[in-house]
């Protein structure tokens, strides 16, 4: 968890340059957006990810209305889907209530009509309803995101698998292939193939996958034993006399 943290506060791709944007006085410098935007789109092609930078662009559209761009909003959505379940989505959301729709946009705003549907999708992997999340992301209600934004972030799906990967792992021993391949949107070869690689073992004979033990996923008893001193026992027995 300290790793996972360190990670996130400071991913080891970012750069100087974007380090001392934001950590620096210069994070709420509007003239700085469009290197931060940049960054981000390179984080959509490289497969990425740096939570804070994303937020420091949230927050100067906040504070300069005139710089809102839907699309970048979008995006940085998309990333933080990724994220699940720690709670990057929750916090860029949380950045967008009060925001003012820039007036100079030449096209209609796509966000208001986007961000329910990124919500459901958010809704349904923090429940952990793997199917439904692919069921609606496949949907009709979603062509337009997938045409127009998770075609151009290269792994998004993947990086959605490895989000069900590590719930399953915390969750089963053991897991039957057409389950998982439901929870990863796979089927056949492709579900053995994403088990292998995260070294899971397939019986053939029965179809299912061992997944091994780790802190999360065994059920340990847990034996809490007290040491009460006579000199103690005996304060306690004194005092409710006393209270008597």
């Amino acid at each position: 968890m300290a790793s996972a943290t360190a990670s996130w506060l400071s991913p080891p791709t970012r750069t100087e340059l974007i380090e001392n944007l934001v950590s620096g006085v210069d994070r709420y410098n509007p003239s700085n957006v469009g290197i931060l935007e940049d960054y981000l789109y390179h984080q959509i092609r490289s497969q990425e990810y740096d939570c804070l930078a994303n937020l420091a662009i949230l927050k100067l559209y906040q504070f300069n209305p005139d710089l809102f761009n839907p699309d970048v909003v979008i995006n940085i959505l998309l990333k933080a889907l990724t994220s699940t379940p720690f709670p990057d989505f929750n916090l860029c959301v949380s950045l967008l209530d009060e925001r003012l729709v820039n007036p100079n946009l030449d096209e209609p705003d796509p966000l208001p009509t986007i961000l329910p549907l990124l919500t459901n999708l958010h809704h349904f992997l923090q429940q952990c309803r793997f199917p439904a999340f692919w069921a609606f992301y496949h949907s009709d209600d979603l062509e337009s995101l997938r045409e127009n934004y998770t075609v151009e972030c290269v792994g998004f799906e993947d990086a959605i698998r490895e989000v069900v990967a590590q719930a399953v792992k915390a969750t089963f021993t053991r897991i039957d292939s057409g389950r998982l391949g439901s929870y990863i949107d796979l089927s056949g070869s492709d579900v053995e193939e994403f088990a292998s690689k995260q070294g899971w073992s397939l019986d053939a004979s029965t179809g299912i996958f061992a997944i091994p033990p780790n802190p999360d996923n065994q059920v340990e008893s847990v034996v809490v034993q007290e040491n009460i001193k006579l000199p103690q026992l005996v304060k306690v027995v004194s005092h409710s006399v006393q209270v008597k």
